[in-house]
This record gives C-alpha cells, structure tokens and sequence, in this order.
C-alpha cells in the first residue's frame, strides 16, 4: 500500500515538472520517513550519495560523454556521411541509407543519440534537400539514425543499465554490437521499400568513380581505430569498459586535434558540456539509490514476483507485456528516468521467468530507440527540429515508417535471444 502511494507521489512530482533526481530524492524520503522513520531516513541519506557515485564503473559515464563531445569537435561525422554517400548515393534512397551509416559510424564512436541527432541534422539533412528529398523522409531518416547512439557500443544507456541492474557492462557494450548492425539495416531497407513505392521522393544522388570512393574510406580508418580501442579491448579481455572510456576520450581527443579543431575556446566547451550531462546522470543515479532503499525495504518487488507467478501466464506473454509497458513510458518519459525507475522493479521478475538480463538490457535499449522518436516527448524528434528548423509534425511523420519496422525487429530479437547472446558469450573471459 505504502509503496503504490509512494509511487504514485514520484510520477505526480514528474507530471508537475520536477526534475527526475528531485523528484526520486523526495518521493524516497517520504517513503523512508514512513517506512523507518527520522532514523533510517537520516542514515540512508548520509550513506546513499556515497555508496552510488563513489562506484568505479560510474567513472566510464563521464568519459564517454567526454568522449562524443571530442568526436563532434573533430567533425567526423560529416566525413562519416561523405563516405557513405560516396558508396551508396546512386541507390534508390541513398542519401538516406548513407545517413543510417554515418549514424551507425557515429554511434560507434559516441554514446550520446541526441548529440548524434543534433550533429546529422546539421550535416546530412542539408544535404538530402539540397539533392531534393522529401523533407519528411530525410527528416524522419535523421531521427531514427541518431537513437543508433544508444545501441551502438560505446552506449552509455548500456552502461546505465549495467550499473542498476548489477550486470557485466562489458558483455552488454559487446552484445548490442549485432543488433545495432540489424538496426542499422533495418533502417536502410525501410528508406529502400519507401523510395520504392514512391521514387520521386528521393531522386538519385551524383555517381562517383571507383578511385574517388576508395579516397573517400580513409575517414573511415580512424573510427575503426576508435571503435576498436573502445570495444575491441574489452571484447579480447584487455581492458574493463572504465578503462575503455578513457582510452576512448584520449583517442577521440586526439582525432580533435589532427583535425585542428581544438583550441581553449572548443575544449573548455567539451569539457563543460561533458561536466553538465556527467552531473546530471550521477545526480540521478545518486537519488535513484535513496528510491530503490525504499522500494527494497517495502519488498514491492517480491511481492510484484509472487504476483505475477500466481497468474500463472506464459512467459513469452508476460514480457510482452513489459516491453508494451516500456514503450508506453518511452511516449512520456526520458529514457534514463525509465531505466532508473523500472530496471530495479522489473529486472528481478524478468530473472525469475528464466531470461537473460545481459539480453534483457539490450532488448530495453531497443524499446528506448522507439521512445525516442515517438510523441509527445520523443527527444530526437525534437533535437533534429530544432536544430534543422524543421517543423515538429513533419519530423514525426517521417519516423512513422521507422518505429513500426523497429518493432518488428524488436520480435525478431525477442524470439531469437541468441542473435544478441552469441557475441557476448564469446568474450575473453
């Protein structure tokens, strides 16, 4: 009873527009004070803050954040398109195609989707209208190409949840890798079946020699280095995914620099802006902490367990119904919220119906992409209207197309966990 109250105090703080961290931080102390009172509230809030930030894979947040702040100021994700467009331009769509490439490219190399967003809106999208694309097509095509950033190692949704959910965030880095390929195909075959049935929507793009699309990968080479150096040592075995996100903000800061891009001005920039969205997580993990002491001491989840055992369901139908949950949250709800939120709720149920939870968090992130281009909030929705003063129903027009043929992936992953478990399960122990 407790619990449901408290519950419905937290979602009542968000509706009324108190940031996620407040809001968890006071609707679990309340919680606290009822449950244990003056006491334990006293000694959860001096223990909490500590116990949570003070945790060594947290450090990885802020150096991959660090990182894409690096990777936009060296400007290679316009190269990234270039090269793609290079390859793929004379296919039906394939300015288009080129932007889920340059996105997947980016993706590789950041973790952040709307700072993937926010950097193909003022480089690929420009260029498709130019050619004479559809505005709604290349504008939907460059929402849904900037949620590959959450999938995509290194992810620092994966690592997030990793994190609450006490799973390898290595084995999670390494397992969105495949999906993140099937993603990244499946956007392109969505932009090949729309120009298909409606060609004058993407006119063909200009034809390149053999010579000019081989000069065009050499952009290509140092994000295979980075990608490598970030996913590759912790794949082998090398390095824990803390010290891959240093080595990953090193490489990314010395891409920056041969490209010249980095003076006092663009650094104090990056690391201020990295320092802002570091904090912002950490605040939110930090009060989450306080929230979850709650949710354990009440033992909602247990009995939310027992519950659902008592219904005696399939389990196939059970987690249908949790992702169903998730993308309804992901319609009203920033996706580090729903991670915080639920992961601690639902991930026990999830384990004691015999799934993965290295599967699970994948699947998860999945769920985010679709919540992330899908109204009212859809974050990158708004991001590309913004930053390409594209209006807002345009954009979500053109991801239409997209979110259904995510959700049909979505079932592909969910019958068959082992196109996410394989690669995982051949790590370096």
């Amino acid at each position: 009873m407790i619990a449901g109250g408290i519950t419905a105090l937290l979602f009542l703080l968000l509706a009324a527009g108190m940031p996620v961290a407040f809001a968890l931080a006071v609707a679990g102390s309340v919680g606290l004070l009822l449950v244990g009172g003056v006491d334990m509230l006293a000694g959860v809030l001096a223990t909490a803050p500590l116990s949570s930030a003070g945790s060594y894979e947290l450090i990885s947040v802020p150096m991959f954040i660090l990182m894409a702040e690096f990777v936009i100021l060296s400007g290679i994700a316009d190269n990234l398109f270039k090269a793609a467009a290079a390859w793929v331009g004379r296919v039906p769509g394939g300015l288009a195609m080129a932007t889920a490439l340059a996105g997947a490219g980016f993706g590789a190399i950041s973790g952040s989707s709307t700072a993937s967003a926010a950097t193909l809106s003022s480089t690929t999208l420009p260029a498709m209208l130019k050619q004479g694309y559809e505005p709604k097509l290349a504008a939907g095509v460059v929402a849904i190409s900037g949620t590959l950033a959450m999938l995509i190692p290194p992810s620092i949704a994966l690592v997030l949840y990793g994190i609450i959910a006490d799973v390898s965030i290595g084995q999670l880095l390494v397992g969105g890798v495949v999906p993140g390929i099937l993603v990244t195909l499946t956007i392109m075959a969505t932009v090949w079946v729309l120009v298909k049935l409606e060609p004058a929507r993407a006119p063909l793009a200009a034809a390149f020699t053999l010579r000019e699309k081989i000069a065009a990968l050499r952009v290509v080479g140092p994000m295979l280095l980075l990608f490598m150096a970030v996913t590759g040592v912790i794949y082998t075995g090398i390095a824990t995914p803390t010290e891959a996100a240093g080595i990953g903000a090193f490489g990314a800061f010395a891409l920056a620099l041969a490209a010249r891009r980095v003076d006092r001005k663009t650094l104090m920039r990056a690391l201020i802006n990295a320092g802002h969205a570091s904090c912002m997580i950490i605040m939110i993990v930090v009060c989450a902490k306080v929230f979850g002491y709650f949710f354990t001491l009440t033992q909602a989840t247990q009995a939310i367990v027992q519950w659902v055992a008592a219904l005696e369901l399939s389990r196939w139908v059970v987690i249908a119904l949790i992702l169903f949950g998730y993308v309804l949250l992901g319609c009203v709800m920033d996706q580090v919220a729903i991670l915080i939120l639920t992961v601690p709720v639902v991930l026990p149920l999830v384990k004691a119906l015999g799934f993965d939870p290295v599967w699970f968090g994948v699947v998860v992130i999945v769920v985010a992409e679709v919540g992330l281009v899908t109204p009212p909030v859809g974050l990158n929705v708004f991001v590309v209207s913004r930053y390409a003063r594209r209006p807002l129903r345009e954009v979500f027009d053109g991801v239409w197309p997209h979110v259904f043929s995510h959700l049909l992936l979505l079932a592909v992953l969910v019958a068959f966990p082992q196109i996410i478990l394989w690669l995982p399960s051949r790590m370096a122990p």
